[in-house]
């Protein structure tokens, strides 16, 4: 060997052992660098199939490995791996790791600021003494060298909804609520202080709200419009006569000559209490159902002679007078149609009697149909009786008559005597 390397071996030998290093003539290299050895203190790979006296027993063939060997089949092979490179050295630093001499003492390294880290590029470099931290950013934790998000919904932040996204997370609310100051409370949004869709009331409820309808209104299917009930529809009793719907209500109407008596009766129009007829001064008022009627003040028809109003007279000395009843009473009514039968109308009462007579009740002209009959309650009056349901507007015209016979007065030669009541009886063309 040449001495000036031997010399620079020797001087490479007391540096090594100066840097603790167990070093032997078998463990470092010498590199010579323009007339410079340098040292590498490598540890170098012992052969135990080498120096092992029978390192593998029987038929084992021993190989040899980095750090080790191995006792395989002779059949096997192997193929070595590469060594490992060699890494240059680095100048001599008296200082701690994460240190660097500066003067007399030795000052921390920056490590972040020189870009000597290791850290991700989504992790932040934070420099320490004698070394640096990879920290990761809020809403990550670190699990060995990566940064991986946190599920902050698994720790229930949110009152009602949690969506996590990379690096943090987001509250939501169910429909009817609304995100609390904290942005993680649900409170309650009053739709109908914001618009809701109802078209009359709105009335709000936790989480939602409820539409209601006006009177006479209900609700569509949507739950949101009101819808007009018809009320004439659901019955034909509202209204006696007529029944007509309107947004939210019902009124009933009465026909021509009614009023309307409350909300839903029809009462007759006296028209002749109201002046409301157009009858002449010759002629009488006679209020029917629906109308009116207007009648001769003198209706006495020869041989009959007015003697008051509403009554006749058929003089005895007259002949034609002989067959004929000796008064007639003008009287008028007027009923409804489709009058429950039987039925009493009207009462036939005599306004003088003679002693001793008996007195028999007819009808003497006018009932063709047999719409009527006569029943007889005593000696001195009778109801006529509608014992068909009649339907109008129909007018009829009965001649009741009463039939006297006195036998106190047979002497005379006639005893029988008789006298009538005209009845024009209107029939109206409503049940009201």
């Amino acid at each position: 060997m040449p001495k000036k390397l031997k010399l620079a071996t020797e001087f490479n030998k007391k540096l090594c052992k100066t840097l603790s290093l167990h070093i032997n003539e078998h463990e470092f290299i010498y590199l010579q660098f323009f007339d410079l050895t340098t040292c590498l203190c490598l540890p170098s790979d012992i052969n135990e199939c080498e120096t092992i006296p029978d390192a593998c027993k029987g038929e084992m063939k021993c190989f040899n490995h980095y750090g080790g060997y191995l006792c395989l089949p002779r059949s096997a092979s192997v193929i070595p791996a590469p060594e490992p490179p060699i890494a240059p050295t680095e100048p001599f630093n008296p200082c701690p790791l994460g240190y660097e001499p500066q003067g007399d003492s030795c000052v921390d390294i920056d490590e972040c600021e020189r870009e000597e880290h290791d850290c991700q590029p989504s992790q932040q470099c934070i420099n320490t003494l004698g070394a640096f931290t990879c920290q990761c950013p809020d809403g990550y934790r670190k699990v060995g060298t990566e940064c991986i998000d946190i599920d902050e919904c698994r720790y229930r932040y949110c009152q009602h909804r949690c969506v996590n996204v990379p690096g943090s997370f987001s509250c939501q609310c169910e429909p009817g609520f609304q995100l609390a100051g904290n942005n993680r409370s649900c409170i309650d949004v009053n739709e109908c202080d914001m618009g809701a869709p109802c078209s009359q009331r709105c009335y709000n409820t936790y989480g939602t709200f409820l539409c209601r309808c006006d009177q006479g209104y209900e609700l569509g299917p949507d739950g949101f419009a009101c819808n007009d009930i018809d009320e004439c529809s659901y019955s034909s009793y509202l209204c006696q006569y007529q029944c007509v719907n309107e947004p939210g209500k019902f009124s009933c109407v009465c026909p021509e000559g009614y009023q309307l008596l409350g909300t839903r009766l029809c009462q007759d129009i006296n028209e002749c209490e109201t002046g409301e007829h157009q009858c002449s001064e010759t002629q009488t008022c006679v209020n029917i159902h629906g109308r009116y009627q207007c009648v001769d003040a003198n209706r006495c028809q020869d041989p009959y002679v007015q003697v008051s109003e509403n009554r006749c007279v058929c003089p005895v000395n007259k002949p034609a007078c002989r067959d004929l009843p000796f008064s007639i009473v003008h009287r008028y009514m007027s009923i409804t149609s489709e009058r429950s039968v039987p039925s009493d109308i009207f009462q036939i009462q005599a306004t003088s009697v003679s002693p001793g007579a008996y007195n028999t009740f007819r009808i003497r002209s006018g009932d063709d149909n047999g719409d009527f009959y006569i029943r007889q309650i005593n000696n001195i009056s009778a109801m006529l009786v509608l014992a068909r349901a009649v339907s109008g507007p129909r007018e009829y015209t009965l001649d009741l008559e009463m039939v006297s016979v006195n036998p106190l007065l047979s002497y005379q030669g006639s005893y029988q005597t008789s006298s009538a009541l005209r009845l024009s009886i209107y029939v109206g063309p409503y049940t009201f």
